[in-house]
């Protein structure tokens, strides 16, 4: 091909003829030349559907820009996403490097490509190189390739060459050398699953611990414990903020459990898990470095065949990321209701004042933060079914909706992650209680009756109950007035502090 050839696509778009004898060094070299890359706006570069022009500078190239034009879905590309585009970095530089020690590739294509990926890696910048849509059609095909042109091109301006040389180094040929986008991007899926989910699990723990402090901080603090939103047994502050932590708590451990399973992967299956135009021992080197650049003990699944088209992981995590919104969810459900007030609601908390609540009715303060967390909860649940119904819509040997798995996966982390934060710092750190309040409620409350229940028996105790309700009187009132008991026991029976833990009382004597 002649650089007059090359030259004519200029800024049409249309495709330059190309004759039988072109190769892709051919056109790479001639591309170079022709356009001056330090002035020029664009370059010329060719996939299969012909020639197209992509930023001169630009660090992705054709593949890349076919799937900008082609997915104009979510607005939110791949590079939204830090933690993905570092473990798309570490799976290629742990492919370059078992590709170097096993002699296919040259070994100064191999280093730059190393330390490309490095860069890619730990610098975020990089990031806004990979600009193809999370939501993509092809099972990742485009992530792939753009990640293909941006390792290239990087490795290209280390070894001193303009952006889009591939006749030194090929996004193709040498990048994804024996890779399948099959095998490289659910790798990579994996591997920013298990980075994402650390800060994660930390802010859970920042949460929980919050949570004890307020449960040692209100330990004291005498309330009345509610069931189906009626009065039901005392019970205080300090135990109800314990059961938050302890639920919390304990979910920490799930994450961390189930983020395991992603440890397992399939670098090496190549396009449906044979291995194809991959060395056979290169499956076992590539997973081996990439647990070495990542620090992430990685390992080779059993069966590559399974592994490239079962999505089963991922489902499982969902449900436990819908788990943490569940009960996040129900937490601040009852935030919201024992600060509600201040006067006319439960009152018996008071939540940090945040922001002005209202343009209309001044001094009026609402619960901000849980009601954000509530609807990150609503978003995180839904997000599930669409995991859910992605994974179970694969078919044979690949599952071409893994897209949208990730793209549900790390929005959902990324949410509940900044949602706990925000919970954590704005709200729980700074929530105190009405002792006052939360004394008076017990007080007046007719559950009071159920501590008399194994003295009086239940039904001197329900008719107790009734009266009290309807004739709006105590129920010490009620049990003195019909001598039920003597002041001294009815006291040591409503010991309201004694009603927080495990009681049995006697029976009182009917001889």
């Amino acid at each position: 091909m002649t650089k007059a050839k090359v030259a004519a696509k200029g800024k049409t778009g249309r495709t330059a003829p190309v004759d039988d004898r072109t190769t892709s060094d051919d056109i790479a070299v001639a591309t170079v030349r022709t356009v001056d890359m330090e002035t020029a706006e664009t370059r010329i570069e060719h996939d299969l559907l012909g020639y197209d022009e992509v930023p001169a500078k630009a660090l992705w190239g054709i593949h890349t820009k076919r799937a900008v034009t082609n997915f104009p879905i979510t607005g939110v590309p791949v590079g939204h996403f830090p933690e993905f585009v570092r473990a798309l970095a570490l799976v290629k530089q742990a492919a370059a490097r078992a590709n170097k020690r096993l002699g296919y590739l040259d070994p100064a294509k191999a280093d730059a490509i190393d330390r490309a990926c490095t860069l890619v890696a730990t610098d975020r910048a990089y990031a806004e190189a990979f600009v193809v849509d999370a939501i993509q059609g092809g099972a990742g095909t485009s992530t792939n390739m753009n990640t293909n042109e941006v390792i290239a091109n990087v490795a290209l301006g280390l070894m001193g060459h303009a952006p889009g040389a591939y006749g030194k180094l090929h996004p193709n040929d040498d990048v994804n050398m024996a890779q399948s986008t099959n095998d490289a991007y659910p790798t990579a899926l994996r591997l920013a699953v298990i980075i994402a989910t650390q800060p994660l699990t930390r802010a859970l723990d920042d949460l929980a611990y919050a949570f004890k402090g307020k449960a040692v901080e209100f330990a004291d603090v005498l309330k009345m414990g509610r069931t189906q939103l009626q009065d039901a047994v005392p019970m205080t502050l300090g135990q109800e903020f314990d059961g938050f932590h302890a639920t919390i708590k304990e979910d920490v451990g799930r994450l961390t459990e189930t983020s395991a399973l992603f440890r397992e992967v399939n670098l090496g299956a190549t396009a449906i898990g044979t291995g194809i135009n991959a060395d056979p021992r290169y499956a076992a080197l590539a997973v081996e470095e990439l647990s070495r650049v990542s620090g992430q003990p990685m390992v080779l699944a059993g069966n590559l065949i399974e592994a490239t088209s079962d999505l089963g992981a991922f489902v499982l995590f969902s449900g436990v990321l819908k788990r943490v919104a569940v009960k996040l969810s129900k937490i601040c459900n009852d935030l919201r209701l024992l600060s509600s007030g201040p006067r006319t609601g439960f009152g018996e908390i008071r939540l940090p004042t945040v922001q002005a609540g209202s343009s209309i009715m001044p001094g009026k303060v609402n619960p901000v933060i849980p009601e954000v967390v509530n609807q990150v909860a609503y978003m995180v649940i839904g997000q599930d079914l669409t995991v859910t119904l992605c994974a179970e819509g694969g078919q044979l040997q690949l599952n071409a909706f893994e897209p949208t798995i990730g793209y549900c996966v790390l929005s959902s982390i990324r949410m509940l992650t900044a949602a706990i934060e925000t919970l954590t710092k704005r709200c729980v750190e700074g929530i105190e209680a009405d002792r006052e309040r939360c004394r008076a409620l017990v007080q007046g409350s007719i559950g009071l009756v159920t501590a008399l229940a194994p003295t009086l028996g239940y039904e001197a105790s329900s008719r107790i109950a009734q009266r009290a309700l309807k004739e709006n009187r105590s129920v010490a009132d009620l049990v003195l007035e019909e001598r039920l008991l003597t002041e001294v026991q009815l006291n040591q029976l409503l010991e309201l502090e004694a009603m927080t833990h495990p009681t049995r009382r006697q029976k009182k004597s009917t001889t």
